[in-house]
């Protein structure tokens, strides 16, 4: 069975037709045509298909399109404020927290949400934030510098 679900995605009012089956990976992926969000494991062990629900991080791939009727959706192109990339998008460049780049935009996705409730996190409370992002290639050292960084660059913007 079809059914149509409304959503705000990205601070945009956006409608998609799903299969009642489908995921909100599939509904962004397939529905909005939002490919920024990966698909890695599909069973929520990996973090490649988090985005933001009501700013909470989820795995896409493990919540049903229909849950996310009338909720609000932020994926990683969600973030970047026009050309200029999120500090923790940035920050994970300019201090190379990113190899393949396939988990980047999961991790970018916990990222800002430990970040938007806690704007000075410890090493520790950014290991957890991301505790569910798995990453082949970084060993995750650089990925939480950029983290540390990105905070300090968003508390230097709003002093």
């Amino acid at each position: 069975m079809r059914i149509i679900v409304s959503a705000e995605v990205n601070s945009e009012a956006r409608q998609a037709i799903v299969d009642t089956r489908d995921t909100l990976l599939v509904l962004l992926r397939e529905g909005l045509g939002l490919t920024g969000t990966k698909e890695g494991c599909s069973n929520g062990n990996c973090g490649t298909c988090t985005v933001l629900v009501e700013d909470e991080p989820v795995c896409s791939c493990l919540m049903l399109a229909a849950e996310a009727e009338g909720a609000r959706i932020t994926t990683i192109e969600g973030i970047a404020q026009g050309n200029t990339l999120h500090p923790v998008q940035a920050a994970l460049v300019a201090l190379g927290g990113t190899q393949c780049g396939y988990c980047t935009p999961g991790i970018v996705m916990s990222a800002v949400a430990l970040l938007a409730r806690n704007p000075a996190p410890n090493e520790h409370e950014i290991r957890h934030a991301i505790a569910g992002n798995l990453c082949r290639c970084t060993g995750y050292d650089k990925i939480v510098c950029a983290i540390e960084a990105a905070a300090e660059t968003i508390a230097g913007a709003s002093t």
